[in-house]
């Protein structure tokens, strides 16, 4: 392979984690969640993070995350939904390794979402109405950055295995 670093972007909830792990592990790879190796490196969760110093900041830190990736090898990343849409990291993220956006509808993203605005800063406040809304303007406003990635997977209703299968195929 010409790369030695996979960074998963999409919006939160696409599963960049859940199928992260999936892949790290079918290529005997580590996998990291730019999110919790953040959380690790401050001492302190996202939400709190998000409260205390703001979102200016914490997007800092993910960009400083992103740069230490570049140190990484044989790693899947999966970045926050935000990550490549700040301080030009799709640009760095695309430098640095194999960028693959999970793709899907916003209807998806929103089931998928409901019940988790508890452990998610930007949308902690929404009700189900709003959120839809919300979801179709950050994806409308991302728009331009996750499509800089060099593979764009529209996910749909597949299994986890077969999406898998289909991203080791496509790395091959």
């Amino acid at each position: 392979m010409r790369f030695d670093k996979v960074f998963l972007i999409g919006f939160m909830g696409c599963g960049k984690s859940t199928f992260g792990k999936k892949l790290a592990e079918q290529l005997n790879w580590d996998f990291v969640d730019l999110d919790d190796y953040i959380e690790k490196q401050e001492g302190a969760s996202i939400p709190l993070i998000f409260k205390n110093k703001g979102e200016a900041y914490f997007r800092s830190l993910e960009s400083k995350a992103v740069e230490e990736s570049s140190r990484w090898e044989k790693t899947v990343i999966s970045t926050g939904g935000g990550t490549p849409c700040f301080n030009d990291n799709i640009i760095s993220i695309n430098n640095i390794g194999l960028s693959i956006y999970i793709k899907l509808s916003p209807e998806v993203l929103k089931s998928r979402l409901e019940g988790e605005k508890a452990k998610r800063p930007l949308i902690a406040n929404l009700s189900d109405t709003e959120l839809l809304s919300f979801i179709e303007a950050k994806l409308a406003e991302r728009s331009d950055d996750y499509s800089k990635s060099e593979i764009v997977f529209e996910y749909t209703n597949e299994k986890e295995a077969s999406f898998v299968e289909s991203l080791k195929l496509k790395l091959a």
